[in-house]
């Protein structure tokens, strides 16, 4: 699980969903312009959604966290296929901006080999 934070606010997600909001969010920067998302978080031990405006002027932070986030020693019980559902969304939608398989940026190991690999438009 990831850490992510927005707007001042702390949300945990997977990393996957992480990993790709972060890299969508690179992406909608480098072109200028926001974009709309939802993505699914853990509140309270419990799957909901949120939703965030990400890419020029919105800075997204991930870090690695703890999926035991109240501390209660029961972890979360969340369900993988919402959480894997969402990041290929997010996937498909930098493919969509990008004009770039998502596997390449799969494969990426930090956001800075990323954005030497990202194609100038």
């Amino acid at each position: 699980m990831k850490q992510i934070t927005y707007a001042g606010d702390s949300l945990l997600t997977s990393d996957a969903v992480a990993s790709a909001l972060i890299e969508l969010t690179a992406c909608l920067a480098k072109k200028g312009i926001a974009e709309a998302v939802s993505i699914p978080v853990v509140k309270n031990g419990t799957a909901t959604d949120a939703e965030l405006v990400i890419g020029v002027g919105n800075d997204v932070l991930a870090v690695p966290a703890d999926p035991d986030e109240d501390g209660d020693g029961d972890g979360v019980d969340i369900d993988d296929a919402v959480f894997t559902a969402a990041a290929d969304d997010l996937r498909a939608k930098l493919d969509s901006h990008s004009g770039t398989s998502a596997a390449q940026f799969a494969r990426a190991s930090d956001i800075d080999s990323y954005l030497d690999d990202y194609p100038v438009h």
